[in-house]
C-alpha cells in the first residue's frame, strides 16, 4: 500500500498539474499555505516559488511532497482534492458498493471489506465512467488515508490489476 506523500510522488505529469492547478484555483490559501510550508523547509524564500511558472512551481512542488516528511500535507491535499473537487468518483463508488455516505461521498466509519468481485464491479465501473487517473489516483488514497489500513480486498486488487497501477513519473 502507498503512503500519500508516494501517490503524490508517482502522478503523472498532466494528472499533478490538474492536482496542483485544482488547489491554486478552488483553494489559493491552501495551495498558498502549502507553498509557504514547503520553502520554509528547504530555507526558501516563498516568493523565489511563486515567481515560477505554474508547471514549473508545480513539478517543484511535487518532488517536495513527496518527501516522507510531508506526509501529513499530502494527505491532507488528497483530502481536500477528492471530497472538495471530485466528490462524484467518491459517490459513485460508494453507490457501486452499496455503503451510505453524505453528499461529499464521506463516511462516518469504515465498513468492512467487500469481496473482489464487488469490489471489481465498482472499480470497472468507475473506470467506464470517470478519467482513469483520477480513479486510480482516488483508489490509492481511498486505501492509504484509511487509518485501520484500508480494505485487504483492494490492497490486493491495487498490487495485481495492471490498470490500477500508479507509475513513478
Amino acid at each position: 500500500m502507498l503512503k500519500p506523500h508516494e501517490i503524490l510522488a508517482r502522478l503523472s505529469p498532466a494528472f499533478s498539474d490538474q492536482f496542483f492547478n485544482y488547489l491554486r484555483t478552488e483553494e489559493p490559501k491552501l495551495y498558498k499555505a502549502t507553498i509557504e510550508t514547503l520553502a520554509k523547509q528547504r530555507k526558501f524564500r516563498t516568493v523565489f516559488i511563486e515567481q515560477k511558472q505554474p508547471p514549473q512551481r508545480h513539478a517543484w512542488m511535487k518532488e517536495a511532497l513527496g518527501r516522507a516528511q510531508n506526509e501529513s500535507v499530502a494527505a491532507h491535499l488528497l483530502q481536500i482534492f477528492f471530497v472538495g473537487g471530485h466528490s462524484a468518483v467518491l459517490c459513485d463508488f460508494l453507490d457501486a458498493l452499496g455503503i451510505k455516505h453524505d453528499a461529499n461521498g464521506t463516511i462516518e466509519q469504515m465498513p468492512p471489506a467487500p469481496d473482489k468481485a464487488a469490489l471489481l464491479k465498482a472499480v470497472d465501473a468507475l473506470l467506464a465512467k470517470h478519467d482513469p487517473a483520477l480513479v486510480v489516483t482516488y483508489l490509492h488514497a481511498f486505501q492509504a488515508l484509511d487509518e485501520a489500513g484500508g480494505w485487504s480486498t483492494l490492497d490486493a486488487l491495487l498490487a495485481e490489476d495492471p490498470r490500477l497501477k500508479l507509475q513513478a513519473a
